[in-house]
């Protein structure tokens, strides 16, 4: 039995934080601990009682004066983007036909996609995330080399491989029936093995034809358990040629609907320019929008209103993710700068302590993966981040003026990237500085 002690300020969000002051919405110890056994969270709370439950064999690890965290949660994302991540001057649609599709066409190769996988990997545990909904490629082996990187590390992540049958390069294309008996395969072969989750992920109405997007639908039938992952609404001219392929849709929204791929598992990344008529179905549903500044902000597609989609009678579940590698960074804390950015353009603010909500149990809410991870709660799995406030002399000297927790945090998002991310503990094992020892 492995047992180990985290001593540090430990903080963990019990329900959405309504203000910079709102104290009750989370659990803070200054002087706490974490109590990991076998992989999972077996006590956390003040340092003193908790390391008198861990007796004397437990191996402690002292990360005063470091914040202890749950690991951060990144809920979309494109494993074979990694070495197109900084291309120049396109958006969406040239984007992809000019730089991601062909860049896909070399994951045929499953060693290329092994070397990816676990690089991008390596990159994520850097940044302190620890979950993941990825897409791979539509290769089948992509899935595969993603899911065995992903597997040997003991993560928890979220995967498939894309189905698309059209409007893109032959090497990227499969057809309905491929598409459909690939996933078959993939569920069957990692679905629950592990840590490892199945997501469907048709990429979006543009590359699916009809035929294929009934498949995609059986599929959800089949298995209403897993995710579904797709794209909506993230570029004015995708939307019109989306209505162009589907011309008898009252709207992009309505032909997920249409297919029964709309439901709780639901990740639609992006939906920047929803009506409200879409907005309503997608929160009848329960589904999911996933907001990706940093991508939204490189391809020029506009600004997802936040607060907006919070408040309506009809309320979104929302979820945050880098959007690698439309997206311009790895990091989930750069991520909620942007994010905060993002919601300012839109005339309001994001308060620090709901940032650091979103992208630990916001995020595993919108996943419906809480009961695992995203917080600090006995019970879960042991995915932790430790964060250093003080990681560059510009940090240092602000973190002299900063007074409260809040402020502390918003330090941090502000001006924190991977050096600021001091320890990843997966399942309960040091992982970013075993990571750095192999290098």
């Amino acid at each position: 039995m492995t047992t180990t002690l985290l001593r540090g300020r430990t903080l963990s969000f019990l329900r959405w934080p309504d203000s910079a002051d709102d104290h009750a919405s989370y659990a803070y110890e200054a002087d706490g601990a974490v109590l990991m056994r076998d992989g999972r969270i077996a006590a956390v709370g003040a340092y003193e009682r908790v390391a008198a439950e861990a007796g004397s064999g437990a191996r402690v690890v002292d990360h005063r004066p470091h914040l202890i965290l749950p690991g951060f949660i990144d809920a979309h994302v494109h494993v074979p983007q990694m070495q197109i991540i900084a291309s120049y001057g396109a958006e969406l649609l040239e984007w992809l036909n000019k730089y991601t599709f062909p860049e896909e066409t070399r994951f045929i190769d499953a060693q290329h996609g092994r070397r990816i996988a676990r690089t991008f990997l390596d990159e994520m545990v850097r940044h302190g995330t620890t979950t993941v909904a990825a897409y791979c490629s539509v290769h089948k082996q992509s899935a595969e080399a993603f899911f065995a990187e992903s597997h040997d590390r003991n993560m928890l992540n979220i995967a498939g491989k894309v189905m698309m049958d059209r409007n893109a390069p032959e090497g990227v294309l499969d057809t309905p029936q491929a598409s459909y008996d690939d996933t078959k395969a993939l569920i069957a072969e990692w679905h629950g093995r592990g840590r490892q989750l199945y997501a469907i992920t048709p990429r979006f109405a543009i590359t699916s034809s009809p035929e294929q997007m009934e498949m995609a639908g059986q599929l959800a039938r089949e298995h209403p358990d897993l995710h579904i992952q797709t794209h909506l609404s993230e570029n004015h001219a995708e939307i019109a040629f989306t209505q162009e392929l589907y011309p008898w849709s009252r709207d992009y929204t309505d032909i997920y609907e249409h297919y029964g791929l709309l439901g709780k598992r639901t990740l639609l990344g992006h939906c920047i320019h929803l009506g409200e008529r879409e907005s309503d179905a997608i929160s009848e549903h329960g589904s999911i929008a996933v907001f990706c500044p940093t991508s939204n902000l490189f391809l020029g597609s506009g600004l997802f209103d936040y607060h907006r989609y919070r408040r309506r009678e009809k309320p979104l579940r929302i979820a945050t993710a880098t959007d690698v590698g439309g997206g311009t960074n790895y990091s989930m804390l750069r991520t909620m700068d942007e994010a905060y950015k993002v919601i300012a353009l839109n005339g309001e603010k994001l308060n620090p302590l709901a940032s650091y909500w979103q992208l630990t149990r916001g995020n595993a809410e919108s996943l419906s993966i809480a009961d695992k991870v995203g917080t600090l709660e006995v019970g879960t799995d042991a995915d932790i981040v430790v964060l250093d406030a003080r990681a560059t002399p510009g940090m240092r000297l602000r973190m002299e003026r900063v007074e409260t927790l809040a402020e502390e945090l918003f330090l941090l998002q502000t001006l924190g990237d991977d050096r600021a991310v001091a320890e990843v503990y997966v399942a309960g094992r040091p992982a970013k500085s075993t990571m750095d020892q192999a290098a």
